[in-house]
């Protein structure tokens, strides 16, 4: 059965040119496996479907995790396929059986209260009024449309100028998608360009060239990066009074999305304001408001309180 492991490696390091944890990892479960079928007197020319869900029955029982699990029953499935194509099986014993599921993780959602504040306490933080009106303007337009952090930080200045009713944002892939801007994100806007402008007449004057980012910066990139706005974020959260563990650039898209679905608004529709490509995706947001009702119902309803 060694024979088998140690050929099933060498062809995925030739043909895939797999790295050396990658192999190792492979070759443990592969061995794990085999003193499983070794132990039950059979091996890997003679197991059979049974044998397999046999061992992922023995994993679970001794407390493995699902996702070692999964990666087990993957290892023995890649390990068959390769045998069918050598020629030493007839058939792939793993090859019909369902992996345990992950479980799905429900994004954190922010409440609207929580969002009041975060935009608030966006007015307050910053060294000088240009960072504070800077600061508001990035939150504001984050909320308003759910941008992912990369769109929103390398925005041009272009997108937003002429007082725009909708934002054109390019997002994954180059796809591009149009989002609506609410009054107070285009209030914040407009503070922030007045800002911006008279700064960037100071460098024009100074010999530099003027930005073509809405939030421009002396890095690199030019314009903000996205791990500044992540710690800027974060300082937001202590100013507003709000868990910093719980505010993340990520979670006020969440918010935008959650907050959006509970006003009534259509899956598809919030589908296209995120740029998913898949409404699978979006679904998740479904969850999340199905997971709130039923805290609801067992925190407020008077029969579960008697109980």
């Amino acid at each position: 059965m060694s024979d088998w492991i140690g050929r099933f490696l060498e062809a995925i390091y030739a043909e895939q040119d797999a790295a050396e944890n990658t192999l190792k990892s492979y070759g443990a479960d592969l061995l794990e496996f085999q003193a499983f079928l070794a132990d039950n007197k059979m091996d890997f020319q003679h197991a059979t479907r049974s044998d397999v869900e046999d061992y992922l029955i023995a994993l679970e029982t001794r407390g493995m995790a699902q996702s070692t699990r999964a990666r087990r029953l993957s290892a023995v499935r890649q390990l068959y396929r390769f045998a069918f194509e050598e020629g030493w099986r007839t058939d792939n014993p793993a090859q019909q059986i369902k992996g345990p599921r992950k479980k799905r993780h429900l994004p954190k959602v922010l409440s609207e209260g929580d969002v009041d504040r975060l935009l608030q306490g966006a007015t307050q933080t910053g060294r000088s009024p240009a960072d504070r009106i800077r600061n508001s303007c990035l939150m504001q337009l984050l909320y308003a449309t759910g941008m992912r952090v990369s769109e929103l930080v390398s925005l041009p200045v272009a997108a937003v100028r002429g007082n725009p009713e909708m934002v054109l944002v390019k997002g994954k892939g180059g796809k591009e998608r149009l989002v609506p801007l609410s009054a107070p994100a285009k209030m914040a806007i407009a503070a922030w360009l007045r800002m911006r402008g008279s700064a960037q007449e100071q460098a024009r004057a100074a010999g530099k060239p003027a930005s073509r980012f809405l939030f421009p910066s002396s890095g690199k990139l030019g314009h903000l990066t996205r791990i500044r706005f992540y710690t800027l974020v974060k300082e937001i959260a202590v100013t507003s009074g709000v868990s910093p563990q719980t505010v993340t650039p990520h979670s006020l898209r969440h918010a935008f999305a959650t907050h959006l679905l509970a006003g009534g608004a259509d899956l598809r529709v919030i589908q296209m304001l995120l740029g998913h490509a898949d409404v699978a995706t979006t679904e998740i947001y479904t969850h999340v408001l199905d997971e709130k009702l039923r805290e609801l119902v067992m925190a407020h309803h008077p029969l579960v309180k008697k109980n």
